[in-house]
């Protein structure tokens, strides 16, 4: 990757995004380039450059200041481009076939160049399209477990991994999912959206003190447990993918934080696509959420076996302690992920595309029973398993 100064920020252009990548000497001399701006992201513009002759392309990403879905009023820092950047870096330390190559960056543009992976597609809209995806879980598996261990106490030097704290506070989108994860859904806060036919749902979730109860530890939780660098927005829609093949992008929410909160993202957007389809076509989302951990286990408890730096992890018990708590934050992560997506101010196309009205209005309505549910019994569920007959058991309540 290399890197070079700029006189200031400024948004690019399709001729700008153009200009730098022959600037930077991209493609041959004599390439014949073409742009177009492919962004549907709220925080970012994304060019597509490519070589017409030879079909070479590249993505140029950049980062606005501001989020497209409120306008000016809603300022963000550049420094998330930053963030993505390092973090994709750092991924690619531990899983570098999970992520996309970065080829330059400019922290003052906020723009970030990397591998073109239009070859792959979104993995929530395959997901909704009915696709399986089958490696999909087993890589996300390896993902979570590689990342998130080797940024740990237990698999990272000290002082290391405390240097990278400092390199990755966040708190400008840290406080974008307080918000918008932990606290607005569970209010009547303004950045709220839905249906008039969930008002009743939605008011007794206002009214559920025992539930706000728990969201305020895993609030608390997110906000304290620097634990691990996660990616920090790892849903279906931040994952290309196809039969084969898998990368995770777009990490600029990217910070130390508490490990299930990653785990549980997953959990949650597997859980969303799930309950969108009819009952007969759901069994292949759980078993991915199953895959999911069980993979996670099992090269975290490698890793941990392996490379293990933290002395109490040769003690008996240990490791065994430290999965079921992440397991347990990932239930209550997950319900907390589920709700926000129905209410909240980012809806999920899984959702908000179901046809008829009628049914987009039930499946709702489960779910916000079902992250309701999830977020209160987190600590009785103990396994992958016992998760799916909770959710399945919850389906006919």
């Amino acid at each position: 990757m290399c890197a070079v100064k700029s006189s200031g920020y400024e948004p690019l252009t399709e001729n700008g995004a153009i200009a730098l990548a022959k600037r930077l000497q991209l493609f041959d001399e004599k390439s014949n380039l073409t742009c177009n701006e492919i962004g549907d992201g709220n925080l970012n513009l994304v060019f597509k450059v490519k070589n017409i002759d030879t079909n070479e392309s590249i993505i140029i990403k950049q980062a606005l200041p501001y989020a497209k879905v409120v306008g000016e009023s809603w300022p963000l820092t550049l420094d998330r481009a930053r963030i993505e950047t390092y973090a994709l870096l750092k991924q690619g330390e531990f899983v570098p076939q999970y992520v996309p190559k970065v080829f330059y960056s400019d922290e003052k543009l906020a723009i970030t160049i990397m591998e073109d992976l239009s070859h792959l597609q979104i993995s929530r809209a395959a997901l909704i399209e009915g696709k399986d995806l089958p490696l999909l879980s087993k890589h996300i598996g390896e993902f979570l477990a590689k990342t998130l261990f080797y940024t740990s106490d237990y698999g990272a030097d000290q002082h290391v991994k405390k240097s990278l704290v400092k390199q990755f506070i966040n708190p400008d989108l840290c406080k974008i999912t307080e918000d918008l994860v932990f606290t607005d859904p569970f209010f009547d806060h303004d950045t709220n959206e839905y249906e008039p036919e969930l008002q009743k749902d939605v008011e007794q979730i206002w009214q559920d003190e025992a539930l706000k109860l728990e969201v305020a530890k895993l609030k608390q939780k997110f906000l304290t447990k620097a634990e691990a660098l996660l990616h920090g927005d790892l849903h279906t829609g931040s994952i290309f993918a196809d039969e084969k093949e898998t990368k995770v992008i777009d990490p600029e929410f990217a910070y130390f934080g508490p490990i299930g909160f990653d785990v549980g993202q997953v959990f949650g957007n597997f859980l969303l696509n799930a309950i969108s389809r009819h009952s007969e076509k759901q069994d292949v989302l759980l078993n991915h959420l199953i895959t999911t951990w069980n993979v996670f286990v099992e090269e975290f408890t490698t890793a941990w076996k392996k490379d293990g730096l933290e002395i109490y992890t040769k003690v008996d018990g240990y490791l065994e302690y430290v999965l079921s708590e992440i397991f347990e934050e990932s239930v209550g992560f997950a319900g907390c992920e589920i709700i926000r997506r129905t209410i909240g101010l980012a809806h999920v196309a899984d959702l908000d595309t179901i046809q008829p009205y009628d049914r987009k209005i039930a499946t709702k309505q489960f779910a916000l029973t079902l992250g309701s549910e999830l977020i209160k019994n987190q600590k009785t569920i103990k396994r992958p398993e016992q998760f799916i007959d909770f959710v399945k058991e919850t389906v006919k309540q």
